[in-house]
């Protein structure tokens, strides 16, 4: 059989999805990555470079791709020795499985000549990103309704679910781009939160500081001064009850700035937290850098060896070769989903419904969780 070796050139297709015990799963497919040597690659040997700067697969595993041409300098096979040279081309061709995604649809709100908005679905990354290529919001649009290309025009996290806006052309998206530049947005999120929330316009002026290598975020007050410093970026949340039971709330959350995790964070801070949200229900959080297999996470622990990770995962992310091709040198065949991923795909109950600007408005439906009396 012929291989053909996709790259982020190729569109997704509706045939590309595989729906099983409620999630979406991509088909393993070939893929080109691509690389060019920068400073800090020059003068290490072909294998030393992937060795040290992609730790998700063995050396040895580097050694073989090398030698049979899975790994490519400009194009061309060379030795295992080789050195690389500044700004040569690199190629790496995978067998790529992408972790999967709540097989809920991307209901689409509103399609204008300009502008389309869409509810997006928690676990759904907005764009490509990390191992997420075609089980993306942008994949699953133009693989279903043909609708490419679009240009985002704010963000929210795999985990959010909600109004997603996008533009149709670049001139559309230069307009948004302008609007929020110059602080002209008011954005709207619903969440559900743990215990009582106050009752009145709650305000957190509290910085935030992201921590990357934790992936989670941490509020800071207080002035900076000579001895002390605050690392975080300015923020500020408005926060109003909608409704309580009296062991949860919902509550209506007014971001003024946009920090990473800053509405989750600034809950956090209020002592109401994200009422489902692990990452900041207790503050004695393990660092997701040595612990965690999340999908989020799953690159990163994807060097264990496949006969280890497929006695670990569930019967369900294995598929017979029907179903798809099995690579003979691919780390995560014969599983469907990558190495790491533990098939935990729960939603932040955290929800976009509104966001407006200059003359122009767009609101989502309110999901079934935030209805409590």
């Amino acid at each position: 059989m012929e291989i053909v070796w996709q790259t982020p050139a190729h569109p997704a297709q509706k045939q590309d999805f595989i729906f099983h015990n409620g999630k979406r799963h991509v088909r393993p497919y070939y893929f080109e990555f691509v690389s060019h040597v920068n400073k800090r690659w020059e003068g290490k040997t072909i294998v030393d470079l992937f060795a040290q700067e992609f730790r998700g697969r063995s050396r040895d595993y580097y050694e073989s791709a090398v030698k049979c041409g899975r790994i490519q300098v400009d194009g061309e096979n060379v030795p295992v020795s080789y050195i690389v040279k500044r700004c040569q081309k690199i190629s790496h061709f995978l067998h790529r499985h992408e972790p999967p995604v709540m097989a809920w649809d991307v209901d689409i709100l509103q399609n204008e000549p300009d502008v389309l908005t869409v509810c997006k679905p928690a676990s759904v990354p907005v764009h490509p990103c990390g191992q997420y290529r075609k089980n993306t919001v942008l994949g699953i649009l133009q693989a279903e309704y043909g609708l490419a290309p679009l240009y985002p025009i704010h963000r929210l996290d795999r985990l959010v679910s909600g109004l997603l806006i996008m533009a149709k052309n670049p001139a559309k998206a230069d307009i948004f781009r302008q609007h929020i530049e110059a602080g002209l947005l008011q954005k709207q999120y619903v969440a559900k939160v743990a215990g009582v929330f106050p009752e009145g316009e709650q305000v957190v002026d509290a910085n935030v500081d992201y921590n990357a290598r934790e992936g989670r975020s941490t509020a800071e007050v207080g002035i900076s001064n000579g001895d002390t410093t605050l690392k975080g970026k300015a923020a500020c949340t408005k926060f109003t009850r909608i409704s309580t039971d009296g062991t949860h709330s919902i509550v209506l959350c007014e971001p003024i700035t946009g920090r990473t995790h800053q509405i989750r964070v600034h809950l956090q801070f209020t002592g109401h937290p994200i009422a489902n949200d692990m990452l900041y229900l207790s503050d004695n959080v393990v660092d997701r850098s040595t612990l965690g297999t999340t999908a989020d996470r799953a690159a990163a622990l994807s060097g264990s060896s496949p006969e280890t990770s497929c006695e670990n995962h569930n019967e369900e992310y294995k598929y017979c070769s029907e179903d798809f091709i099995i690579d003979p040198m691919c780390t995560h065949c014969p599983s469907l989903a990558p190495n790491g991923y533990d098939g935990h795909e729960e939603g932040l109950w955290l929800h976009c419904v509104r966001y407006s600007g200059p003359e122009w408005v767009y609101e989502c439906p309110y999901p079934d969780w935030a209805s409590v009396s």
